[in-house]
């Protein structure tokens, strides 16, 4: 399989070593790339239907590009009962984790594997030095943002953070947050781009107000950039992954061990009903990059992949690599109560100490990606791209920028 280096790859690498490859003489490759680099991959794979992969790394943007060149883990799980884990339990996964990243027109395209999603991370010591109080609304967190960017901006220390980097994947994950929490969405019912709405105009004069906060690098951060702004001591607050946490909690790398509080995001000022959103759409302010592990239909080893799949993404290994892999991806009911992810509940590298807020967010906080099969093209090559030059002064108004954007989508959908 060909993955992005996240928590659960990391620790899954650690137990195929140790413990899977001894236990059934199946051997497993793991091909660790950037997540641009993976899609390039199973794009060629499924081109060529050649079978090199045998197991699809998904995120949830690709899901629809991927849903015809994997099997149904459920349908495969029925018909071969004797390769079928015990205690498997699909029902044990967060049901909105299924919907938001698992399912694409009825079909399970693959099972939940990691679930990076935005939540809040502040800095414990700054708020309570400026008697601030943790974000309930957008406009609290900017306003936030803007006391410390003043207070502390002297000192090296800015209001928020991001990974703004003109055309990467990155950039239009905090748009869609920023979106959504201002009731907007990316499509329309009838499928036409609607980021050039009022409610869409909306947010991006917050976003331009709130990057006025932010450090001078954040236009050529990802998120890997963006975890080191927080761990550096950079920024007073910032919604974003959760997996960042671990990291920053760790002694010997970061700047800000043990100072960092975690909340679910900020409300939405409203957000827009899902009878008015297209492509299955899910707006909300804790935005999801959750990612799947299918089985490819072109595998001409199905039944040892199979068994590796089940074996990755089962209940004792998912606690297990939610600690193993530094404290991330909670995916299922029974990781947060087990025994391993309870005692790593503490400050330090590896800590498990967010897990009840990501939990809270999944179920009442998590805003999904649309689901088409020209998504991962849109989300990757035009909305960031064009979003990188309005930030780069291209583009004169957020109005320019969201209309070529509307253009060049709606043409590419025919709609």
């Amino acid at each position: 399989m060909a993955t992005e280096s996240t928590p659960p790859s990391k620790g899954i690498a650690e137990l195929v070593k140790s413990e899977f490859t001894p236990a059934t003489g199946i051997n497993v490759e793991i091909e660790v790339l950037p997540l641009e680099q993976v899609l390039q991959k199973l794009t060629l794979d499924v081109a060529s239907g050649t079978g090199t992969y045998d197991l699809y790394y998904m995120d949830q943007s690709w899901m629809a590009s991927f849903s015809n060149d994997t099997i149904d883990p459920r349908e495969i799980y029925e018909s071969k009962k004797d390769l079928a884990f015990p205690g498997y339990d699909f029902d044990d996964f967060l049901k909105p984790l299924v919907d938001g990243i698992s399912m694409y027109k009825g079909k399970m395209v693959g099972v939940p594997y990691d679930i990076p999603i935005f939540i809040q991370m502040y800095r414990m010591d700054i708020y309570e030095e400026l008697n601030l109080k943790v974000a309930t609304t957008m406009d609290q967190y900017l306003k936030n943002a803007q006391i410390i960017t003043e207070k502390k901006k002297s000192q090296g220390i800015y209001g928020t953070t991001g990974q703004m980097k003109s055309g990467h994947y990155s950039l239009n994950c905090d748009w869609t947050a920023w979106l959504w929490g201002h009731g907007g969405s990316v499509f329309r019912a009838d499928g036409t781009f609607s980021g050039n709405d009022a409610e869409g105009l909306e947010a991006m004069d917050y976003w331009v107000k709130l990057k006025e906060n932010m450090p001078s690098g954040v236009d050529t951060w990802t998120w890997d950039g963006e975890a080191q702004s927080m761990a550096q001591g950079l920024a007073g607050q910032v919604l974003t992954w959760g997996e960042f946490l671990p990291s920053c909690d760790d002694p010997k790398s970061s700047k800000v061990s043990g100072l960092l509080g975690v909340a679910v995001p900020p409300k939405a000022n409203k957000l827009r009903p899902l009878d008015q959103c297209g492509y299955g759409e899910i707006p909300n302010t804790g935005h999801q990059g959750g990612s799947a592990l299918g089985l490819s239909k072109y595998s001409k080893v199905q039944d040892p992949a199979w068994i590796f799949m089940q074996y990755a993404t089962c209940p004792d290994t998912q606690a297990r690599i939610s600690v193993l892999g530094g404290g991330s991806s909670p995916m299922r009911h029974s990781t947060f109560n087990h025994p391993d992810v309870l005692a790593a509940a503490k400050v330090g590298a590896g800590t498990t100490r967010h897990f009840p807020v990501q939990k809270e967010t999944i179920l009442n906080y998590m805003g999904s990606e649309p689901d088409l099969p020209e998504w991962a093209e849109i989300s990757n090559n035009i909305i960031p791209v064009e979003l990188g030059r309005f930030f780069a002064g291209e583009y004169k108004t957020p109005q320019q920028t969201m209309d070529i954007i509307a253009k060049q989508v709606d043409k590419m959908l025919n709609v």
